[in-house]
């Protein structure tokens, strides 16, 4: 029973009914009009056979006389299914005819009777009975009055059969829809009831479920599809905010504990300084941990998609470039050398400051690590369109990283550098992958390649979408 009353509240099973309804009424109206069709077509051939017998009846008068008329009509009175002759006298008396008697008054006025009249068969089977006929009254020129009628009976019997017949239909039909409504009802709270088990898992914390789909493509497939990915999608920021979680608590408690450290050392030094050599030590350390929680708000800004709304068509081939001649110092001041390959003119639809945040924290990696390879250190930055997308790739010729590790380095804190003995926070690719994702693009690692062959050394790749023409 509770069943029933969900399949009732099911929106596909409310829109069946309706659309039963519907046709119930469309039915009903096609069983009057065909109905009604079809006696107004049988009143007009019935009623175009009776002219054409009172014509010939006037013809054999004309052509015989009184003889001749007689002999006709009862040559066609004893034909199977015959009309009604009738001869009555100027007086209105029955003088012959087919019929034991007709109404009072049908003989008396010529032409067609106003409203069907009823009369008397000669034979009965089960006794007497008024039957309804339709007629035609001529007046001869001799006094005679000849009456020719149809019995109603084979027409009323033939609107009954039609009707009957589409009522049959009509109920074989309603059935059958019947049948329907309740299949797809069930069909749809099935759907629902798989939908609603795995919204319970979901809301119980098991975020890896996902809502089923079939293979009909239909619209609950689409909404589950949409929901799976914003599932997929929650799932992700909620393991990002477990991981950031548990890295703040690891890799914040060691510079706060140094920062107390200081502090307190500070506080009980005597020697000025030495005591402003503590407080600026402190003013370091604090200020690595303000870039720190600005790096995991600007992340969190750009996987809100809070900055979306701030995006254009920019060049990015200016961007690389400007960003290459900023860094260029800085990189010889390391003793590095920076070469550029840049394709001009190419632009995308994105966020200019994000864009450049996200090259100069691949080109301050890059700066970072380059020194610890093998050979001359070496910087290069590439701007090219390929395969229907625009990639930048920023590459070193330092250590490079494992190719199982690749996945781990873009998260929040993941450092390789366990010792920590380079600056930095662990969020820089991060907030590359981030801003990618918010272009629509994606972050691609790969080991540097020069004349065709893998050496040591990392290449990322920034691939954005090429603008739609």
């Amino acid at each position: 029973m509770a069943r029933a009353r969900l399949m009732f509240r099911s929106t596909a099973v409310r829109l069946s009914a309706l659309y039963i309804l519907l046709f119930a009424l469309c039915a009903a109206f096609l069983v009057f009009y065909v109905t009604a069709m079809s006696e107004r077509l049988l009143a007009q051939q019935t009623r175009q056979t009776l002219q054409e017998e009172v014509l010939d009846i006037q013809r054999a008068y004309e052509r015989g006389g009184v003889n001749l008329l007689l002999r006709m009509m009862e040559r066609r009175a004893r034909q199977p299914g015959a009309n009604l002759y009738v001869i009555a006298g100027p007086n209105g008396e029955m003088l012959a005819g087919n019929v034991a008697s007709v109404q009072p008054g049908v003989l008396d006025e010529q032409g067609w009777t106003a409203v069907p009249f009823t009369y008397e068969p000669y034979s009965e089977v089960d006794g007497p009975r008024r039957h309804l006929a339709l007629a035609n009254v001529v007046l001869l020129d001799n006094g005679l009055r000849v009456m020719v009628g149809r019995d109603l009976g084979d027409p009323g019997r033939f609107r009954g059969l039609v009707r009957r017949a589409l009522m049959v239909a009509l109920t074989i039909m309603g059935v059958g829809a019947l049948v329907i409504w309740f299949g797809i009802g069930r069909n749809a709270l099935k759907r629902i009831d798989r939908m609603s088990a795995a919204s319970q898992k979901i809301m119980a914390g098991d975020l890896s479920q996902r809502l089923p789909i079939g293979k009909s493509g239909d619209e609950f497939d689409r909404l589950s599809d949409s929901l799976n990915a914003m599932l997929g999608r929650i799932e992700k920021l909620n393991e990002g905010l477990r991981q950031v979680s548990d890295n703040i608590a690891h890799d914040l408690k060691t510079p706060l504990t140094r920062l107390r450290n200081k502090a307190a050392d500070a506080l009980a030094e005597n020697r000025e300084d030495v005591r402003r050599a503590a407080l600026e030590g402190i003013i370091g350390e604090s200020d690595q941990l303000i870039r720190t929680f600005n790096a995991l708000l600007m992340i969190s800004r750009v996987e809100a998609g809070s900055i979306a709304a701030e995006m254009s068509d920019v060049d990015l081939s200016a961007i690389s470039a400007d960003s290459a001649e900023l860094y260029e110092p800085v990189a010889e001041e390391a003793g590095l050398s920076l070469a550029t390959d840049l394709e001009p003119g190419l632009v995308v639809h994105g966020n200019r400051e994000l864009i450049g945040q996200a090259i100069f924290n691949l080109l301050d990696n890059a700066i970072k690590y380059a020194g610890e390879g093998r050979g001359e250190p070496k910087i290069g930055v590439k701007l090219a369109k390929t395969d229907g997308a625009i990639r930048l790739s920023v590459c070193d010729n330092g250590p490079g990283i494992p190719a199982d590790k690749r996945g781990e380095v873009v998260k929040r804190f993941v450092r390789l550098d366990e010792s920590r003995s380079k600056p930095g926070t662990g969020l820089g690719l991060s907030l590359v992958e981030a801003v990618m994702e918010l272009h629509g693009g994606s972050l691609e690692l790969s080991a540097t390649h020069r004349d065709n062959k893998e050496a040591p050394g990392l290449t990322v790749t920034m691939v954005f979408p090429a603008p739609k023409p």
